[in-house]
């Protein structure tokens, strides 16, 4: 009898290790799980636009030609008044403002509002453009840290009032770009226009192709007062 007791006694025991290994295996399952929920869905990942060499880098790194494109298109968009800058300039700094860091909502909502105080915006027709041979170079875009640039950016502005031109400037642009990948549902791009890095200058408008060609613009002509 002694025999079968320790033989009952050994199997009890048994049972009871590989119950407390289950219980330890679905413990661990459900913090894999937890994990697994709480991980990000997407990682954006930022390719060079010629793979034809291949490319190889960290996923947080951004390349300076992303950098470089981001600064255009969000300073294109917020610059773009199709009909009249009274109500498109203000719908551009809200519909872009995920882009854009609180300092420069700041500076560009106060820079509408002087505008505006000064009857300047209504019926004003705009348009901001890269000129053409002043593309992307990999001396446009400086790079602070890993998370800071500046952008050198040549673009051309045409103002329309009443379809009369008040306004046909050159300007280089040295705009403030920094990573801010914290609201991926509503800035994709996990970048932030910081404004102006420096003070704007203005190209000659006999010469565009000559970057060298150049002179500190006024408030006025540079978007730093008047015309951001």
């Amino acid at each position: 009898m002694s025999q079968f007791r320790h033989g009952n006694a050994a199997r009890d025991a048994h049972i009871m290790t590989l119950r407390i290994m289950i219980g330890v295996l679905v413990l661990n399952l459900l913090v894999a799980m937890g994990g697994w929920y709480q991980a990000r869905q997407d990682l954006t990942i930022h390719n060079p636009p010629d793979l034809r060499s291949g490319s190889t880098r960290a996923w947080w790194k951004v390349p300076p030609s992303t950098v470089y494109s981001f600064g255009l298109y969000i300073w294109q968009q917020i610059n773009h008044w199709p009909k009249d800058g009274q109500t498109d300039y203000k719908a551009n700094l809200e519909r872009y403002s995920a882009y854009l860091t609180p300092s420069c909502r700041h500076q560009l909502n106060a820079n509408y509002e002087r505008r505006i105080g000064r009857h300047e915006l209504s019926d004003r027709v705009r348009t901001l453009s890269e000129i053409p041979g002043h593309g992307y170079q990999p001396s446009d875009v400086t790079v602070l840290d890993r998370d800071h640039w500046v952008v050198a950016l040549t673009a051309q502005i045409n103002e329309y009032v009443h379809g009369m031109s008040v306004r046909n400037l050159a300007i280089q642009y040295y705009l403030q770009i920094e990573r801010a990948d914290v609201d991926p549902e509503s800035n994709p791009f996990g970048l932030q226009l910081d404004c102006f890095a420096r003070p704007a200058q203005r190209l000659s408008l006999t010469d565009q192709t000559d970057s060298s060609n150049t002179h500190s613009a006024s408030p006025a002509e540079a978007g730093l007062e008047d015309d951001q």
